[in-house]
């Protein structure tokens, strides 16, 4: 019974698909409409942003094979703040100097920050690139707080300018996994999907992980708090059939302060369902 209790509180803590988990790029077009570049993928039109207006250039931006990224852009913003699920990221930000009142030293010096850190102090788009060049900086970032905040604060000269924003997730650490085998009694293979759902009284989220050859691989997080969750919540696991009928069900709620689970381990588990 001890193992068994065990085993439960290790999925409430959480086992998620971890095809779920792929958190996939974000890309912003600063001061733009939706865009796609040279490599097929999408920048989304401005969004997230606090303060600035739009301003657009007309000179060619050379050093990028998407010179029309550049060609628009959001001056003087005060932030930029873009919802994520906590974790580790990379982002690149994009720049160009294109204004002939700032092509010389010092005529725009601007602080970078984020999560409130500054990461690129006196920032000089032309210092570093030259005029009506491509210049990304780029920086990781740990998210406990479900969003990305850039910050822009000037220093001297012209006021801060941003073309473009790229977010990528960074590859998830060597959590601890749990395999999901599910077989039928005569051992064949159970076609379906995994769906869960993970509820608190600060947020909701849910999705879902069809099976490969009876198999869904999940990941276990020993700290909730890695994905924003620090309050009592509920987890939902379920199991599916390709006819949309339920094979399995396990409905869970925890409090994390209130159980040890630093001794969470790589495991596997080989449920037989029947079949209706």
């Amino acid at each position: 019974m001890r193992k068994l209790f065990g085993f439960l509180t290790v999925l409430a803590v959480l086992c998620f698909p971890k095809a779920a988990l792929a958190q996939q790029p974000i890309r912003v077009n600063c001061g733009g409409s939706n865009y796609m570049d040279s490599k097929g993928q999408l920048w989304q039109a401005d969004t997230g942003y606090s303060g600035g207006t739009i301003e657009i250039i007309a000179t060619t931006v050379n050093g990028t094979a998407d010179p029309l990224l550049y060609e628009d852009y959001r001056w003087n913003p005060t932030s930029y703040s873009i919802a994520v699920p906590n974790g580790q990221y990379q982002v690149n930000l994009y720049f160009t100097e294109a204004n002939p009142k700032a092509e010389s030293l010092g005529a725009r010096v601007f602080n970078v920050s984020l999560q409130g850190t500054t990461v690129f102090p006196n920032l000089d788009i032309f210092a570093a690139a030259g005029a009506n060049a491509s210049l990304i900086k780029s920086a990781n970032v740990n998210v406990t707080a479900s969003a990305i905040k850039i910050g822009f604060t000037p220093v001297s000269g012209l006021n801060p300018k941003i073309s473009a924003i790229e977010i990528l997730p960074l590859q998830i650490a060597a959590s601890p996994t749990l395999l999901l085998n599910f077989k039928y009694p005569d051992g064949t293979p159970v076609v379906g999907t995994l769906n869960y759902s993970i509820s608190s009284s600060l947020l909701s989220f849910q999705g879902n992980a069809p099976l490969t050859n009876g198999q869904a691989q999940c990941v276990l997080f020993s700290n909730p708090s890695a994905l924003g969750i620090s309050a009592q919540f509920t987890v939902n696991l379920n199991l599916t059939d390709s006819a949309g009928r339920q094979l399995w069900q396990l409905s869970l709620g925890m409090n994390p302060a209130q159980v040890n689970l630093g001794a969470i381990q790589t495991s596997s588990l080989n449920v037989v369902v029947q079949k209706l």
